[in-house]
């Protein structure tokens, strides 16, 4: 797994801490990163306007997302400066430790 702290870019949050996401290095995509930054931290993925490395590099690609290592900071930048509309509820299926296969079982 990669390591990589990842935040909401809002200079007006009082607490605008870093929180550490894991991606599979098997699927190192910009979609993927996407998907996990944004369910962590319970952001909807239409309000992303970019992904920004710091201190100052834009992700564009699949190759940049590749490109990274571990612990390295990253920002959503969001394109809606409203929070109250910026942020959702992850889904079950969505949240981290979701068991998929254990949602299956029958008893």
């Amino acid at each position: 797994e990669l390591v990589l702290k990842v935040r909401i870019q809002n200079p007006n949050l009082r607490e605008n801490d870093f929180i550490e996401i894991e991606l599979d290095r098997q699927e190192l995509t910009y979609k993927e990163l996407l998907r996990v930054s944004c369910c962590e931290l319970g952001v909807n993925p239409e309000h992303v306007q970019k992904i920004r490395k710091l201190p100052n590099t834009m992700l564009r690609k699949d190759k940049d997302v590749a490109r990274l290592q571990d612990f390295q900071e990253l920002e959503l930048v969001l394109t809606v400066s409203d929070t109250h509309l910026l942020f959702r509820v992850p889904t079950l299926s969505e949240r981290s430790g979701y068991n998929k296969k254990a949602s299956e079982l029958t008893y």
